[in-house]
């Protein structure tokens, strides 16, 4: 255990997220996600796990990584098919983890752009979310010389 660092950030995520750099997509995506297989194609190229809600593992993130600011897009979820201006319960807790860590409102994604933008991302982690469509990318930003 260390002090101050969520229990539920494993070695494996603490490590992926530390390795991390400015500009760095995090994919956390819900138990349906094919995870695996997109992984693959990331930079860390293997599947990270984390098994409880995607809000909760967003606010462990979010508790050691900045999320950009100097993007548009840093903060993203994947619309419901079909219906993009739907906003699903499990998109409003993950949106309150996003806003409570100063960052953006979410953009809205469509499904297989929000897969192409995974593939390209630094790392995925699958959660034990067990509702659809909670799959989020958040954008690494910066630590500024005076924080710690």
């Amino acid at each position: 255990m260390l002090k101050g660092i969520a229990p539920i950030l494993n070695a494996d995520v603490l490590y992926a997220l530390r390795a991390m750099g400015h500009g760095d997509d995090l994919i956390v995506a819900d138990t349906n996600f094919p995870s695996d297989s997109v992984a693959r194609d990331t930079t860390l190229g293997e599947v990270l796990r984390i098994d409880r809600p995607a809000a909760e593992v967003v606010r462990a993130v979010l508790s050691v990584f900045p999320i950009d600011t100097f993007v548009d897009d840093a903060a993203a979820r994947m619309e419901v098919v079909g219906e993009p201006e739907t906003i699903l319960p499990v998109m409003k807790e993950v949106q309150a983890e996003v806003t409570a860590a100063d960052g953006p409102t979410m953009m809205s994604i469509e499904r297989y752009a929000f897969y192409d933008r995974a593939k390209q991302a630094y790392a995925v982690i699958q959660t034990g979310e067990r509702r659809f469509y909670g799959c989020f990318a958040l954008r690494k930003g910066v630590v500024g010389p005076d924080e710690d």
